[in-house]
């Protein structure tokens, strides 16, 4: 897996999020359930913003959004702490892997 991350992305990460690459990182490598794609009107892309809820090795759970830009290779648009509307929504639809 190859994670792209923008210099803007980078620094909202950090300063809003307080998130490092490296947790979204391990939070792909701990996925158990499906992507999900955001079909909100203002958050369509080409191709699919796609979203996941998962730990890190500490455990601290992060929803990750990313576009998949070809296989294996995602671009990373943001990760921070879910709220509990997320995680319903994720728990409801997402499928065990």
């Amino acid at each position: 897996m190859r994670l792209i991350v923008s210099q803007r992305v980078l620094e909202k990460l950090k300063n809003k999020h307080k998130v490092r690459v490296s947790e979204a990182e391990e939070c792909f490598l701990n996925q158990e359930k499906t992507f999900l794609e955001d079909t909100r009107v203002d958050h369509r892309t080409h191709p699919p913003t796609m979203w996941f809820i998962a730990p890190t090795d500490s455990q601290r759970l992060l929803k990750v959004v990313f576009i998949e830009r070809s296989k294996k290779v995602y671009e990373l648009k943001t990760a921070y702490d879910p709220n509990k509307e997320e995680e319903r929504i994720y728990d409801k639809y997402a499928t065990p892997l």
